[in-house]
């Protein structure tokens, strides 16, 4: 059995590294039949894996490591938004503020600000183009630094900001790994998100900074745990400047802070009080470098588009926006896009308030159903966004994340089209697997 089983973890170790091999250098993105077999067949070979060596935590490490590896020297071919993030870093490099300019600008003037400008911008596209930058500071570091390596050559920015990403996925292993221990919850479980081809090709593979912010969310809610809040609020207030999706999470803390220790509610009021105003200071003194008259303006309007403009892979806002033409027949996401964030914050505000999250892996459950509300009201609902669920689901019961980490290819049929033109009854088929999957976890008997 244990030959069996040595040379059955080979083959599939092979299998997969040829999977990966050709989805980062060969695949196209328009070839959407050739990407759903690839998908599903690294996703069979990523189970079997984990399910044989559930007890070999260092094999498992070691081999998502090697997948990671397999994509150090591809462009991305799933994304472009990669062009972007080197032009930004090129911009800091070359004296200029990111936040201030459009790349367009530059083009349609004939001004080259940054090497290989044109080549950025047209790999960027048109849209990219033409909005202003809405990446944060930390972020627009990691493109800094790319620039810092290699500021004449795409592949060796690529290059760089891989091994950066790769980085943080080893530091969500290390720090997820000891949360799990002190949540005495099996350490096996972090293999959901670092295993998971999702992850390994979305993530490292198309460049997305989701694994930066998640290394400093990991690391603020271990220190969280260990009572050490005012490191934990300038970590999370870092992971906010990558990515600014944890700011939701903000109102979740309450009841940890102020109802664990009724005995000292003041003591714990100023504490909860304290942290806000690390987090949120921290992120502002981040933003102080780029401080400008017309930065908030830029940031906000830029930030804004992805509810007034931007449809794509949204769930209950296509619901709204069929019954909404029918009674007004054009431009819904102007009403409903604003909507929809309101409905996210009263859902927040009610389990913050009504939810019992005074335990630790309650908190990370609030956490967990409050960006999944959000996900799935938004208009706009891009792959990679799963990943901040996929983590967080790793310290709680529910594994509706992993299901909808493997549909969500699905979303990627709108690119088999030219130009892109989404197939609604594909949405649909992903969103019924999601929610029947969800459906049946809340339905089961609750444990102790």
């Amino acid at each position: 059995m244990a030959f069996l089983k040595k040379y059955s973890n080979l083959l599939l170790v092979f299998v997969s590294i040829l999977l990966y091999f050709f989805i980062g250098y060969f695949l196209v993105r328009t070839n959407f039949s050739q990407l759903v077999f690839l998908w599903f067949s690294i996703f069979t070979c990523a189970y079997f894996l984990w399910k044989n060596n559930q007890d070999n935590f260092s094999f498992l490490a070691g081999i998502s490591l090697l997948f990671r590896l397999v994509f150090l020297f591809s462009i991305p071919n799933l994304s472009q938004d990669f062009y972007r993030f080197i032009w930004d870093g090129r911009m800091i490099f070359e004296g200029f503020n990111p936040y201030l300019s459009l790349p367009e600008t530059f083009i349609e003037q004939r001004n080259y600000p940054v090497n290989q400008a044109v080549e950025l911008y047209n790999g960027m596209g048109e849209m990219n183009g033409s909005h202003y930058t809405n990446y944060p500071p930390i972020n627009q570091l990691c493109f800094l630094i790319a620039a810092l390596f290699a500021n004449k050559s795409i592949l060796g920015s690529v290059v760089v900001m891989r091994t950066l990403i790769i980085l943080a996925d080893i530091g969500i292993l290390y720090f997820g790994k000891k949360l799990l221990e002190k949540l005495q919850l099996p350490v096996q479980n972090i293999f959901l998100y670092i295993l998971n081809p999702f992850v390994i090709i979305e993530l490292t593979g198309n460049l997305h900074f989701e694994p930066v912010m998640l290394f400093f969310l990991v690391w603020s809610l271990y220190l969280l745990h260990q009572r050490k809040w005012i490191f934990a609020a300038i970590l999370l207030a870092c992971s906010v400047s990558v990515k600014l999706i944890p700011l939701l999470f903000l109102p979740l803390f309450f009841q940890w802070f102020v109802k664990r220790d009724k005995k000292l509610f003041l003591k714990v009021f100023l504490q909860l009080t304290s942290f806000y105003i690390i987090v949120l200071s921290t992120v502002i003194l981040l933003f102080l470098p780029f401080f400008s008259s017309t930065l908030i303006d830029n940031y906000s309007n830029s930030v804004g588009l992805w509810f007034r403009n931007f449809e794509f892979n949204a769930s209950f806002y296509y619901l709204a926006r069929e019954i909404g033409y029918l009674f007004r027949g054009y431009n819904e996401i102007a009403v409903i896009g604003k909507v929809m964030p309101v409905l996210t914050i009263i859902f927040l505000l009610i389990l913050t308030f009504f939810r019992k999250n005074i335990l630790f892996k309650n908190l990370i459950t609030a956490m967990l159903f409050g960006l999944s509300f959000y996900y799935f009201t938004t208009t706009t609902m891009h792959p990679w966004y799963i990943a901040t669920l996929l983590i967080l689901a790793v310290f709680t019961k529910y594994r509706f994340p992993v299901i909808w980490s493997v549909v969500i290819i699905l979303s990627y049929q709108a690119y088999a089209n030219t130009p892109w033109k989404e197939n609604l009854w594909f949405v649909a088929l992903e969103y019924l697997i999601v929610y029947c999957f969800l459906g049946y976890e809340l339905l089961q008997p609750k444990k102790d």
